[in-house]
C-alpha cells in the first residue's frame, strides 16, 4: 500500500477550487489555541531536561494534527556531541512489540495463520506442548524468559544470540515453565521473539524484510527498521548503523552502552525508528492503511480476566490503561533506551517520547500532558488518497 497525502476536492475536480478547504479554517480558528500550547509544552520539556536530565525527542499530536514536535540534547550525552534531530532514530526497546503484533494480524487477515494455531504448527521443534498465538501475544503463555537461559547457558557471549538459536537454547534445556498456557499473565519477551520467528514461517521472509516490505515501505517509514544479525555473527563493540547511541547511569556520569549479544534476537525489541515515523504508523492505525479497523480492535482488547492487583490489562502489543477509556499505551527499556507511546483514542491524542538515557523523567509527566483538559483543538479534516500496490510481494 502506497500513500499519497494530496488532499482530494478542489485540485482534482475544477468546481470545487473556489470552496476553501475545511483544514484552513480549523487552522485558523485553532492557531493561537496550539500556538500556546506549543509553547507550554516546550517549557516543560525544558524543565525536564534541567530537573530530570530528559534527553531526547518528543512527538504530540491532537485530532490528527501534529501539534508538538521537536528534540532536546545530544546524541553523545557524555561529550554533549551532535545535536539531536526528530529524524534521530532510536531503539524503540519494547514498544517494538506492537510492530509484531501489527505483523502477525496482518498474515491473519492474509490467512497465513490463525491466533488460535498451536504454535508448534509453525515451529514444530518448540517443546512445549499447547501454547497459541494468541497465548503469545497476550502474555499468557507462560514461557520463561530466554534472557535468564541465555546469560546461563550461552556459551560464548561475544556471538550474538538469534532467534533461531534462542529456539535451539530452549529445545536443549527445556527450562521449567511460570504456569500452564492461558492459566496466568505474565509479561515476557520470549513471546515476542517467538511471534517474529511465526511470521518468517508463515509468510517465507527474514522477519526484518517482511517489516521493511509490509509495513516500513508501504507507509514511507524511510527512517524505521529492525536490526538483523545473522547467526554466528561476532559482536561489534557498538551498533554499526547510524543510529543514536543508548546510555546508562554509572554513579553520577553516564557511560555509552555497548553491543549485546541478545541483540540477535528480534520481535520483542531491537526496532529502530523516529518520532516522526511512528506518527506515521499512528496515522496507519486510524486510516485502516495496513489492517481493517475490525481487526485491529483485537489489539485492543483485554487478553487476560481482570484482577484487583493489576491495574492495566494488555491486548496484542498494547497495554490498555485501566481506569481510561480507550486509552492504549506501551514503554520500552532496553539497554540505555528508554522509550513511550500513550494514545488516547477517544479523544485523538498521541504521545511519543524516544530517550537514549536509562534514567530521567517517568512516565506520569507524560500521562499529565495527555490528560491535559485545558487544550481541544476542532477536528481536522484528513482527507488522504492512497492506492493498493498489488506488487508487493507475498
Amino acid at each position: 500500500m502506497w500513500i499519497d497525502e494530496q488532499p482530494q476536492g478542489k485540485d482534482s475536480n475544477p468546481e470545487l477550487r473556489r470552496i476553501m478547504d475545511a483544514d484552513s479554517i480549523y487552522l485558523d480558528l485553532d492557531k493561537d489555541r496550539i500556538k500556546h500550547q506549543q509553547q507550554k509544552l516546550d517549557n516543560l520539556f525544558q524543565d525536564l531536561q534541567k530537573k530530570n536530565g530528559f534527553n531526547g525527542t518528543v512527538l504530540f499530536a491532537e485530532k490528527g494534527r501534529v501539534v508538538f514536535e521537536k528534540a532536546y540534547g545530544y546524541a553523545d550525552v557524555i561529550k554533549r556531541k551532535e545535536p539531536l534531530s526528530t529524524d534521530s532514530r532510536f531503539e524503540l526497546a519494547s514498544v517494538s512489540k506492537m510492530f509484531t503484533a501489527m505483523a502477525v494480524m496482518i498474515l491473519q487477515e492474509k490467512g497465513k495463520l490463525g491466533y488460535d494455531d498451536d504454535i508448534r504448527k509453525h515451529i514444530p521443534e518448540w517443546p512445549y506442548e499447547g501454547i497459541t498465538i494468541r497465548q503469545l501475544l497476550n502474555h499468557r503463555s507462560g514461557i520463561p524468559r530466554y534472557e535468564s537461559l541465555a546469560d546461563e547457558k550461552w556459551p560464548d557471549k561475544r556471538l550474538a544470540v538469534t532467534n533461531k538459536t534462542m529456539i535451539e537454547l530452549f529445545v536443549r534445556h527445556r527450562p521449567m515453565v511460570y504456569f500452564k498456557p492461558n492459566n496466568g499473565f505474565h509479561y515476557c519477551n520470549t513471546n515476542y521473539a517467538l511471534l517474529a520467528t511465526i511470521v518468517e514461517r508463515a509468510s517465507g521472509k527474514e522477519f526484518a524484510s517482511f517489516m521493511h516490505d509490509y509495513v516500513f515501505h508501504p507507509l514511507g517509514m524511510n527512517n524505521s527498521f529492525i536490526l538483523h544479525v545473522p547467526d554466528d555473527t561476532l559482536l561489534t563493540t557498538y551498533i554499526e548503523q547510524k543510529v543514536v547511541p543508548g546510555h546508562d547511569a554509572r554513579g553520577r556520569g553516564l557511560v555509552r552502552v555497548k553491543n549485546n549479544f541478545l541483540n540477535g534476537v528480534k520481535g520483542d525489541k531491537i526496532m529502530y525508528s523516529t518520532v516522526s515515523d511512528l506518527y506515521q504508523f499512528d496515522k496507519a492505525l486510524k486510516y485502516e492503511w495496513l489492517i481493517k479497523k475490525e481487526t485491529l480492535a483485537e489489539a485492543f482488547k483485554p487478553g487476560s480476566p481482570t484482577h484487583r492487583g493489576r491495574k492495566d490489562n494488555y491486548g496484542f502489543g498494547w497495554r490498555i490503561r485501566g481506569q481510561a477509556d480507550s486509552t492504549v499505551y506501551h514503554y520500552g527499556w532496553w539497554k540505555g533506551f528508554r522509550t513511550f507511546y500513550l494514545r488516547d483514542m477517544q479523544n485523538e491524542k498521541t504521545l511519543i517520547v524516544l530517550t537514549n538515557k536509562d534514567r530521567g523523567p517517568g512516565s506520569e509527566s507524560f500521562w499529565n500532558i495527555l490528560e491535559d483538559p485545558s487544550f481541544s483543538l476542532y477536528p481536522a479534516s484528513v482527507n488522504f488518497r492512497y492506492r493498493e500496490d498489488n506488487g508487493l510481494p507475498y
